[in-house]
């Protein structure tokens, strides 16, 4: 498991009947590598894991498993409402042929850092895959601070990396000066990429890269070489789109970007519901204006 780069954090396409169309993610994961990715990562929040059942969730992941064949890593996205159901989730992705796990906090049970630790410990210790801790608070309401997340690296030594979504860049930093190196650290807020690298990360769990692979991997490129100029150019134009990986739409923005650009559907399964009206004409709009200002060496063939 190489914990480095581009790596999406792949929608879930539907079909009419609003089952998984694994046919159009065999597609989708492939068009994603060709364009630079360097893994790919299922079952996560932007994958609307939620609204999957078990024997979907293990359907998905031997898809990409069979997809990649190899050339680059699946990571499997474990979470839960109970530890059981993790575990048993996390032994399933191994079986599928998953390089590493993403390992995120129980849902809805916020429990104090007892409770947690013994949550996500049991997670890694269920495998000896390659582990990334998922720290979300905004969308979760657990934090890992810097000092936990070096107390779990230091009794589990197949945690390997850790995607850090606080929003607060200095989070990175804080990081990686108590881990002295040992985790890979992942920007997981798409509009925090460029800040994220200068700070020390070298990877992107990220979103509109399910829309936009060449601009995703060409800002990261850019931001991880130090070519600034370059990197804030791109960034620049790139802000709007990004911006939508961060409120709590963000499925149904990014599914719309990918409709727009003609690669995939705004479908969604309940509770969420596509956008409409006033709002769908508002995001079309910024969605657009991006498209008609593309920059043109990177627009895709």
């Amino acid at each position: 498991m190489n914990w480095y780069g581009v790596i999406p954090a792949m929608t879930t396409c539907f079909d009419t009947d609003f089952k998984v169309d694994h046919a159009f993610m065999g597609r989708h994961a492939q068009w994603l590598l060709d364009s630079g990715c360097t893994g790919i990562v299922s079952l996560g929040s932007l994958g609307e894991a939620a609204t999957l059942s078990f024997d979907e969730k293990i359907a998905i992941l031997k898809n990409m498993v069979t997809t990649a064949k190899g050339r680059a890593p699946i990571v499997a996205a474990i979470s839960a409402l109970s530890t059981a159901e993790a575990v048993t989730l996390a032994k399933a992705a191994a079986d599928a042929g998953c390089a590493g796990l993403m390992v995120l906090p129980p849902y809805v049970y916020l429990g104090d850092w007892r409770e947690t630790k013994a949550h996500v410990g049991a997670i890694f210790k269920a495998t000896a895959l390659s582990c990334m801790l998922y720290n979300n608070p905004v969308a979760y309401g657990t934090d890992f601070l810097p000092e936990q997340i070096h107390e779990l690296a230091a009794e589990h030594p197949n945690l390997k990396a850790v995607k850090e979504s606080s929003t607060d860049v200095r989070r990175v930093a804080a990081i990686r000066a108590i881990e002295d190196g040992r985790l890979h650290i992942f920007v997981g807020v798409d509009d925090a990429i460029v800040e994220g690298i200068a700070a020390g990360a070298t990877g992107w769990i990220a979103g509109l890269v399910n829309a936009m692979p060449v601009e995703s991997v060409a800002l990261f490129d850019y931001a991880i070489q130090g070519k600034t100029r370059e990197a804030f150019e791109l960034y620049r134009w790139f802000l709007p789109l990004l911006r939508m990986d961060t409120v709590p739409k963000f499925i149904q923005l990014i599914k719309l970007v990918q409709q727009e650009v003609g690669e995939g559907s705004a479908r969604v399964r309940a509770p969420r519901l596509e956008l409409e009206g006033e709002e769908l004409k508002a995001v079309r709009a910024v969605i657009q204006t991006a498209l008609a200002s593309r920059p043109s060496l990177l627009a895709k063939a």
